[in-house]
């Protein structure tokens, strides 16, 4: 369906014709020689501002507060899926997305949260996980 009018589409005018208004404005000029226009080609983005965006915000220092705060949340998620895991070992279910789950709980204890304190806390966390893995075969 085809609509008209001043929202719809309309016959275009010719690319010379110049629209003037009474103030003094922008306006294109009505005669531009052929021979004046460029072809320009394609040009590549600017990648290199964006990495640079992206490796200075890898150079703000981390708040070694916020830093241990979410290093006792994995900890404490991975103690969750251990539990989990013996629940379901109890009952004989031990199921696919709970492996699953462990593995992505070894995986997020890797980071360090600058605390040695909970670092060795960390470490045996994701020992005891590894452990279980590699009894469900699955490491």
């Amino acid at each position: 369906m085809r609509i008209y009018g001043p929202n719809g589409t309309t016959l275009g005018t010719p690319a010379s014709a110049v629209r003037r208004t009474s103030g003094g404005g922008f306006a294109l000029p009505e005669d531009e020689p052929a021979t004046t226009q460029e072809t320009r080609g394609a040009v590549a983005p600017r990648a290199a501002a964006n990495i640079d965006a992206l490796l200075a915000l890898q150079g703000i220092e981390e708040d070694p507060a916020e830093r241990r705060k979410r290093s006792v949340q994995r900890g404490k998620g991975a103690l969750d899926v251990l539990d989990d895991l013996k629940l379901r070992l109890l009952a004989g279910t031990i199921d696919q997305p709970t492996v699953s789950r462990l593995r992505a709980a070894a995986a997020s204890l890797k980071s360090l949260s600058g605390d040695p304190h909970l670092d060795a806390v960390l470490s045996e966390i994701e020992l005891r996980v590894e452990v279980e893995l590699a009894k469900a075969g699955q490491h």
